[in-house]
């Protein structure tokens, strides 16, 4: 895969480093403006133990919390920082497609800006991601309401059932994914929900590993019953169509590369 940015994967590749070079830590932001400043200091605690370039991808879904000026402020103060601002709200899945469409690093990993997800162990998903497309996160042991719970765990059994998939946690946000699976992603809302199925209709594998859960310190939850079942039907009946649609085309033989210097110029057939 080439890099999308030179000056930056040049320099995660200066040295021998670890199996993963360079990330992109993509968190979309809708009115989380307390939890802004432990995450960052969380995440680069977190990024400074793997030996990799990154960057950290703060998406501001239009709040209007005062968390617009916590993230410049955030930027100005570090380097790893870049902060989009979307010019109206989009939901996850809008915050989560302009976060991938930025990176740079040729991993991504997601996570909630809530800090229920523990950065601490991001580590621990890109030690796991060598010979897979993502290795992504499932909570072992919920900190949250037993309403969030049950509707998290119907949602998650519907999805399974009618994808034909086995992931044990899909609403989990902290995932490691590579870049190269995340380029041709439906531009749709509720895209965020089947993020392993759309990695492996890509080609690639996904593992799964417990991770923490902490109960949510500061700022309202943004999900329901409403917005996690309901409305994630019609997301479903999608990815469904896009399972069996799917056209898997293997290249048996090509010869010649088409590169030979004073051949013919694009559109025209050589005589």
């Amino acid at each position: 895969m080439r890099c999308a940015n030179t000056d930056f994967c040049r320099r995660s590749r200066e040295d021998e480093g670890p199996a993963v070079s360079s990330v992109s830590v993509v968190v979309p932001v809708y009115n989380e403006r307390l939890n802004l400043e432990p995450l960052h200091r969380e995440i680069g605690a977190a990024m400074a133990t793997t030996g990799a370039t990154w960057e950290l991808i703060l998406v501001d879904d239009a709040s209007d919390d005062g968390s617009a000026e916590e993230l410049a402020r955030l930027a100005t103060a570090d380097g790893h920082v870049r902060v989009l601002t979307l010019a109206g709200r989009t939901g996850q899945s809008g915050a989560l497609l302009a976060g991938f469409a930025a990176a740079r690093g040729e991993v991504v990993v997601t996570l909630d800006a809530d800090l229920q997800n523990d950065p601490a162990d991001i580590p621990r998903l890109l030690a796991a991601l060598p010979g897979h497309g993502a290795a992504i996160g499932w909570r072992q042991e919920r900190n949250d309401t037993w309403v969030r719970r049950l509707s998290s765990r119907i949602a998650n059994g519907v999805r399974n059932a009618l994808t034909h998939e086995t992931v044990k946690d899909t609403g989990c946000s902290l995932k490691a994914m590579r870049r190269e699976y995340l380029r041709h992603l439906p531009r749709t809302q509720g895209v965020h929900r089947f993020l392993p199925t759309l990695v492996k209709l890509e080609g690639g594998s996904v593992v799964e590993l417990p991770v923490g859960h902490r109960a949510r310190r500061a700022g309202l939850s943004k999900y329901g019953i409403g917005n996690r079942l309901l409305v994630g039907i019609g997301d479903l009946l999608m990815v469904r169509w896009l399972q069996k649609r799917r056209v898997n085309v293997t290249v048996a033989r090509q010869i010649g590369d088409g590169l030979e210097e004073g051949g013919p110029h694009a559109g025209e057939v050589a005589p």
